[in-house]
């Protein structure tokens, strides 16, 4: 009676460990399917154009007066003004920045003779303007100053030189951006997903990644910040599920 008792326990546990066997291999089956899943990336691309520009000017004049040296810069300072004015810039915003003065003599290491001149004059004149067009032409004439008597140093506060032109319009194109990007991806996963002869589940996984702005036409050395026409660039990264 007790073997008979043993041996139906021990078929009883022999078809429980059979069922579990089975119930779990189905259900890693069924995990391994879940799990087909192709990543996908969709790009959208604007060309937009700048809607600001800062433009430094930073002049440098230089005397052994220090009286005749301010003077001459007060000069420089006013023929830009009239320069921006026949260039158009009248209502733009100039700022005058980061003025500064240097005397030869007060550097105890540097030469006390032979000097050209004493003092030195440094000064910023910042032109911001929305009408980046104009800031650009003007941009162009500015050998008209320098023949004038004009005298510009170079710098690193504003980077490489020049005008800087700004987009500024980044979160109106945003919401069709980001849109039109997951939709060149959903595109790109149902192409794969006919290929492979599957379908598209749903979303697994999303990441819209960074907007960039960049200059609209790459090639080497040319910045962003120097031109006017720009593009805006996001791409969406997205990881869907696949099935048969």
């Amino acid at each position: 009676m007790l073997n008979r008792t043993n041996l139906w326990a021990s078929l009883l546990l022999g078809v429980g460990f059979v069922a579990g066997t089975f119930i779990l291999a189905n259900g890693l089956v069924r995990a391994r399917t879940a799990e087909r899943v192709v990543s996908v990336k969709g790009v959208a691309e604007r060309e937009v154009s700048a809607e600001l520009a800062i433009w430094p000017l930073r002049l440098s004049v230089s005397d052994n007066d220090l009286t005749r040296a301010h003077a001459k810069l007060a000069a420089d300072v006013a023929r830009i003004r009239t320069f921006l004015a026949e260039n158009g810039l009248g209502g733009a915003t100039v700022e005058l920045q980061d003025f500064s003065v240097n005397d030869a003599y007060a550097n105890q290491y540097g030469p006390q003779g032979g000097i050209a001149s004493r003092y030195v004059i440094r000064q910023t004149v910042l032109v911001r303007s929305e009408e980046p067009e104009k800031v650009s032409a003007a941009n162009q004439r500015l050998g008209e100053l320098v023949s004038a008597g004009v005298v510009f140093s170079s710098g690193n506060e504003y980077g490489g030189g020049g005008p800087t032109f700004v987009f500024d319009g980044l979160n109106a194109l945003k919401p069709k951006m980001i849109a039109e990007a997951t939709a060149e991806a959903r595109k790109a996963a149902e192409q794969f997903a006919r290929d492979s002869r599957s379908e598209i589940a749903g979303i697994r996984r999303a990441n819209q990644g960074l907007f960039v702005v960049l200059p609209r036409d790459e090639a080497m050395g040319i910045r962003e910040e120097s031109q006017i026409r720009k593009t805006v660039r996001v791409v969406a990264t997205v990881e869907y599920l696949l099935r048969d």
